[in-house]
């Protein structure tokens, strides 16, 4: 019996949120006594051996053309034969976009109970039991897998990354995928030099900001801060920023270690999709606004003299003119 880690890459690099579902399935195996290895699907530009350093022995790859293309429906009958052919006991996602999509349909055609948005290891004390979080990260639910396969999808950031000394030994699977019933005709990527899903850093801004011209100080203080930016929902609805910068509810939930919301009121909507992230900031001048009381920290005073005060420090933390 093994676990199973769905190692998720894109443009031939693995994501920063497969290192923390390998170092969280590599503590899961050493806790039920067994080992801990991963799954490539698809052509990586990258050693895989390194990933050893997460506590993994194996990396299991099957490379194929039907492979350069995420498809849910492919993957998860791909990713189910091998935790047959491995003997794996628990297979581990994360609980990004591309683990959403996979892991229930690989539960069912194991059938394997499932945990989706774990935040924690189980419970072994008294069975199998995983925390996770519910009502858009407004609580959270215990719940126990008695399947004898359990398929587990680890929140982003939710589980931090542990590294050692060690190599991971990389092993060709003779599996077979299926046959896409997909047709990928084009693939438009968005620009930029943080990706939002997997960045550390955000700075986002709100209706505060009065209109797209101000948005330069916003993508200043991100840029030092080597942050991504993102927005509120009514900007995206307005045109003021593009919508893949869109976080909340109904846009894009995100984890970052440090999350600065400038001039957002922190409507219930935006909070369901940051209040996992580690750390808020929150710059407003409405001494009443509601995203305060779910800030670490806060700052009362208008956007347009608070920020530039803060790009003059960073600068002056890091030398520059």
């Amino acid at each position: 019996m093994s676990v199973l880690i769905y190692i998720d890459h894109a443009d031939g690099q693995v994501k920063k949120v497969s290192h923390e579902a390998l170092s969280y399935g590599a503590a899961l195996a050493k806790a039920i006594g067994t080992t801990a290895e991963g799954l490539v699907l698809g052509k990586t530009s990258g050693d895989l051996a390194v990933l050893g350093i997460y506590g993994i022995t194996k990396v299991h790859q099957v490379t194929h053309a039907n492979l350069d293309q995420v498809d849910a429906q492919v993957f998860a009958a791909l990713i189910a034969d091998a935790a047959i052919a491995v003997n794996a006991s628990v297979v581990i996602f994360s609980n990004n976009i591309n683990g959403k999509a996979i892991a229930p349909r690989v539960s069912v055609r194991l059938k394997a109970g499932l945990v989706s948005g774990a935040v924690s290891l189980p419970d072994l004390t008294n069975g199998f039991v995983v925390r996770k979080s519910v009502f858009s990260g407004k609580a959270f639910a215990r719940v126990e897998i008695n399947t004898p396969i359990k398929v587990i999808a680890v929140n982003p950031n939710a589980y931090p990354v542990h590294t050692l000394e060690g190599q991971a030994e990389v092993v060709a699977l003779d599996l077979q995928p299926r046959d896409s019933r997909i047709k990928v005709t084009a693939t438009n990527k968005i620009s930029g030099k943080v990706p939002l899903s997997e960045a550390d850093l955000v700075v986002s801004a709100g209706r505060g900001l009065k209109g797209p011209e101000n948005w330069g100080m916003v993508e200043e203080l991100a840029e030092l801060l080597g942050a991504a930016t993102a927005c509120s929902r009514p900007v995206a609805d307005a045109h003021w920023r593009p919508h893949h910068e869109h976080v909340g509810q109904t846009g894009l939930a995100i984890a970052p270690n440090l999350y600065i919301a400038i001039g957002i009121s922190g409507a219930i909507q935006h909070l369901a999709g940051v209040n996992r992230s580690k750390v808020i900031v929150v710059i407003n001048k409405d001494p009443e606004a509601p995203f305060f009381k779910a800030a670490d920290y806060g700052i009362v005073g208008d956007a347009f003299e608070v920020v530039p005060k803060i790009i003059t420090a960073v600068r002056k933390l890091k030398g520059i003119a």
